[in-house]
């Protein structure tokens, strides 16, 4: 069972890296992104997707962290 577990994880791992290889071959529309008067260099649509996608996955396993330990130190002041 832990063997057929594993081989899973490494085809959901496989696909996933295989749609964004796909995404990024897709999407090579070069464009510059404009933020409060800042002009980012020209580069294909597909990066800054997948930067954005990147920080939020780093963003919300941190926030999630964060909330969790002060609910314990919370409780544990309580107890």
């Amino acid at each position: 069972m832990r063997n057929f577990k594993r081989i899973i994880f490494v085809i959901v791992i496989l696909l996933i890296a295989l749609a964004t290889v796909v995404f990024l071959l897709e999407n090579q529309q070069p464009t510059a992104l404009v933020f409060l008067g800042w002009t980012a260099p020209q580069m294909s649509v597909a990066v800054p997707i997948i930067l954005a996608l990147l920080v939020g996955m780093v963003i919300g396993p941190v926030l999630g962290w964060t909330l969790r330990l002060g609910k314990t130190r919370k409780a544990s002041r309580l107890a």
